[in-house]
């Protein structure tokens, strides 16, 4: 029984440390294909946890029931404290719902009551004429906010280790879901429903892995701008205030924005096209391409060319603020002169494309993201870059 005992212990500590190595960034489990194990281990680890439990309660009993020396005794408690102290780790410090945590509260204030500063990078989303703005400072801690907008209920996300907001409406089968972190993916965090327990990717809304393998959330449109630019064209938002539970945690991500942070997941590589090179991603219907955030400070404008669709990529004065548009037609070239977009006949758009003349269409906006290189070329590895 004394070795059944220690297999139990073995088995136990082994499956643990395995089930948080595969869905967190351990060194090298991020650059792997282990979702399907990760999947298996977490679906199945009552069992395993079970199975383990009952060897090492069996052996424990034997071993302290009979006459084995107290050193035996010793070094079995022992072992047996520190096996328990694994699962403790692994279930309650190491879990990503333990680390990150939803606002109490989520706080929405106009302009005229905001406190947060204009400066601030937020993720902008507008539905049915109702806009709001969410500090990435806030939501990158958080990882997930729920809230409900022009009548729809949304989930904004963002995931810190690849640089991505995206903004989803949580519907699935027709019905609205909630969902937890649960860890990662290729260093891009996945969140678990709460009815079939499946894994879905934050950076598409993909379900990766169980029982909805496959399907996809409904995205929301969105524009990362500083906060000042978003207020410029939606006066009327509301924005995410700070839970002052977590003010904290808000701190340490206050240089994450501007790429300053040393960590090794969240730092910013200066120079292009390096694995944590900054990028903005385009993705419209003829195909996805990659621009260098240093080629787009340097240029302002990139007037280009995605597949067969006209597409022009745009940075403000504030150096921050960027969006991505459709052109009408590929001969068509657009200029910016004080964050107000010309083209070579006069026509004058906002920034976001809004033409400033009544009779003239808007410009349409297209989906553009700014990541890390490693996490765009990951999800879109068909991509095209832009040189």
């Amino acid at each position: 029984m004394r070795v059944v005992f220690y297999i139990g212990i073995i088995g136990l500590v082994l499956f643990e440390i395995a089930n948080v190595y595969f869905i967190m960034p351990m060194p090298g489990s991020q650059r792997i294909n282990s979702i399907d194990i990760a999947y298996f281990l977490h679906t199945w680890r009552w069992v395993f946890r079970a199975i383990f439990g009952v060897m090492v309660l069996a052996g424990a009993w034997s071993l302290f029931q009979n006459k084995s020396s107290k050193i035996t005794k010793w070094i079995a408690g022992s072992v047996l404290g520190g096996a328990l102290v694994v699962v403790y780790v692994a279930n309650f410090i190491m879990a990503a719902d333990s680390m990150f945590y939803q606002p109490s509260t989520l706080v929405l204030k106009n302009a005229a009551e905001n406190k947060v500063d204009p400066k601030r990078l937020v993720i902008g989303v507008e539905i049915n004429g109702q806009a709001r703005a969410y500090p990435i400072q806030y939501i990158g801690y958080h990882h997930q906010v729920r809230d409900t907008l022009g009548g729809k209920p949304i989930i904004v996300t963002y995931c810190t280790v690849c640089r991505t907001g995206r903004v989803f409406e949580p519907i699935v089968n027709g019905k609205l879901e909630h969902f937890r972190l649960v860890g990662m993916d290729h260093f891009n965090a996945m969140f678990e429903d709460n009815t079939t327990g499946s894994w879905w990717r934050q950076a598409n809304g993909e379900a990766i892995a169980g029982e909805l393998k496959g399907q996809t959330l409904p995205e929301v449109d969105v524009v990362q701008v500083s906060l000042a630019q978003w207020f410029t064209y939606h006066p009327q938002s509301l924005v995410m205030q700070p839970d002052t539970k977590f003010q904290e945690k808000y701190d340490s991500m206050s240089t994450y924005e501007s790429g300053k942070k040393k960590s090794a997941l969240t730092r910013r590589d200066t120079a292009s096209w390096k694995e944590k090179s900054w990028v903005v991603g385009v993705e419209v219907s003829s195909g996805t391409k990659a621009y260098d955030w240093n080629d787009l400070q340097r240029a302002k404008v990139i007037n280009d060319m995605i597949g067969y669709l006209p597409i022009t990529l745009l940075l403000s004065s504030d150096k921050q603020s960027f969006v991505a548009l459709r052109r009408a037609t590929p001969g068509q070239r657009l200029a910016l002169q004080n964050d107000t977009i010309i083209d070579a006949g006069g026509i004058k758009y906002t920034l976001l494309g809004k033409s400033l003349q009544p009779t003239h269409p808007d410009l349409v906006r297209v989906n553009a993201y700014q990541e890390y290189w490693h996490s765009w070329r990951t999800f879109h590895p068909d991509t095209q870059q832009y040189k």
